[in-house]
């Protein structure tokens, strides 16, 4: 019989093994996750409690705050307490699910960002329509779909398909993310990279084409709109193309390519941008640029003093 070790649990190894570079690392993350868990849990809240606000646009918005409030918070305190640490492990069975935690609230973004584009386009393009082809309960069953639609998409096929690691233990990343463990499996790296590539073309290609067919036929609309009319539509929409941009430019970025060509570190450093920096600039994004919004946070305060 093979003398093989059983392991059960991985090592991160995070950003680097220098302790004062990790303690100079913690306050700019806290001070992010402190603005990305405010700035999301107060969309969420201005849009529950301020009635004119209760119509399908924001009721995706409160949605995506909500999703980025869990994505950031998958990772981001973990990463903040392996800063103070020189032996960051993590178990077999907690690094598998935020694995899979990470994927499917990752793929429901996705989706999310695609009805937010399809209720944009209903609203300009079909807005005789919009009251009967948006309405609650159809939006009520696009975000369960959105949900389910990820789980398949994304948790499905790896529960099928579990990866067979070597004895290899540490990852290269400061969380279990699907690039940097599959980085330690025994099989041929290539099939798994045709794999990843595959799920990314329909998770990530997809979805963007979607929203790009979205607003090419909302910006056909919009012009043929008069001036103070045109500017209204475009305010709606600014936002959202915003955060599309951002999110899925850093995807396609990282996972656009067989993993073995680029670096781990690229990997993790590009990570922080999607998985840290982009959910803190997601409500940010949408009360500057949205009127509805920047106008309920003032009603809000203004009641709260």
């Amino acid at each position: 019989m093979d003398n093989k070790t059983v392991i059960t649990e991985f090592i991160l190894l995070g950003f680097s093994a220098d302790l004062s570079v990790n303690i100079a690392l913690f306050l700019p993350f806290l001070i992010i996750y402190f603005v990305t868990i405010v700035g999301n849990g107060l969309i969420i809240c201005i849009i529950l409690v301020t009635p004119r606000l209760h119509v399908p646009m924001y009721f995706f918005l409160c949605n995506l705050s909500f999703i980025d409030f869990c994505y950031s918070s998958t990772a981001v305190p973990r990463l903040l307490s392996d800063l103070f640490s020189t032996h960051r492990t993590i178990s077999i069975l907690a690094c598998g699910i935020q694995l899979y935690i990470i994927l499917l609230i990752g793929g429901t973004e996705c989706q999310l960002l695609v009805l937010m584009a399809y209720d944009r386009y209903i609203a300009i393009c079909r807005p005789l329509r919009y009251p009967v082809l948006m309405r609650w309960s159809i939006c009520y069953q696009l975000v369960a779909f959105a949900w389910v639609c990820s789980f398949m998409i994304y948790v499905f096929p790896t529960l099928l398909v579990p990866l067979k690691l070597c004895n290899r233990n540490q990852i290269n990343h400061f969380m279990c993310e699907l690039l940097a463990v599959t980085k330690l499996t025994c099989e041929d790296i290539h099939f798994n990279e045709v794999g990843i590539f595959s799920i990314s073309f329909v998770s990530l290609l997809l979805p963007f084409l979607l929203i790009l067919v979205s607003y090419i036929c909302i910006l056909s609309s919009v012009l043929g709109i008069r001036g103070a009319e045109r500017s209204k539509a475009f305010s709606t929409c600014t936002s959202h193309v915003i955060v599309v941009i951002l999110f899925f430019g850093t995807g396609m970025f990282t996972y656009f390519g067989p993993s073995s060509n680029y670096s781990s570190d690229q990997d993790k450093y590009v990570a922080i941008f999607y998985f840290i920096i982009c959910p803190m600039l997601n409500p940010l994004i949408y009360s500057m640029n949205n009127r509805e919004v920047k106008k309920s946070i003032k009603v809000f305060f203004t009641k709260s003093i």
